[in-house]
């Protein structure tokens, strides 16, 4: 795909991303429970040379998002962008999972993906 765009719920963040996502997990961590309010979070991973957005963005504990709506948007890096997928506009994206991290807080309903599993952080 060429290029992907985002943005949060009132359309206050806009954002655009170039090129396939280096890529795609699925994280079940306290952290991520707790800002998303749900059981876990799928994200997706760009170069930050292919990521460009509009509008404030404010960040907590390295988490941005929306200022006017709350939406949660992507994760700032100097080398790479973590983006949750479902602020794409093309969802569903089309992006599957390649691991799960955190499997070890996975709620004991939700299957396993037959996918890369981690305990905890993705070991490079």
């Amino acid at each position: 795909m060429g290029t992907r765009t985002g943005g949060c719920l009132c359309g206050a963040v806009r954002y655009q991303v170039s090129g396939e996502p280096l890529r795609v997990g699925l994280c079940h961590c306290a952290d991520c429970r707790k800002e998303s309010g749900s059981s876990f979070v799928t994200f997706a991973v760009w170069s930050t040379r292919a990521f460009s957005s509009s509008g404030k963005v404010k960040v907590f504990a390295g988490r941005g998002f929306c200022p006017v709506c709350g939406s949660r948007l992507f994760n700032p890096g100097e080398e790479e962008i973590e983006i949750r997928v479902g602020s794409l506009d093309d969802a569903p994206a089309a992006l599957r999972p390649q691991y799960e991290i955190w499997v070890t807080r996975r709620e004991p309903w939700l299957h396993s993906l037959s996918v890369q599993q981690f305990l905890r952080d993705r070991v490079l």
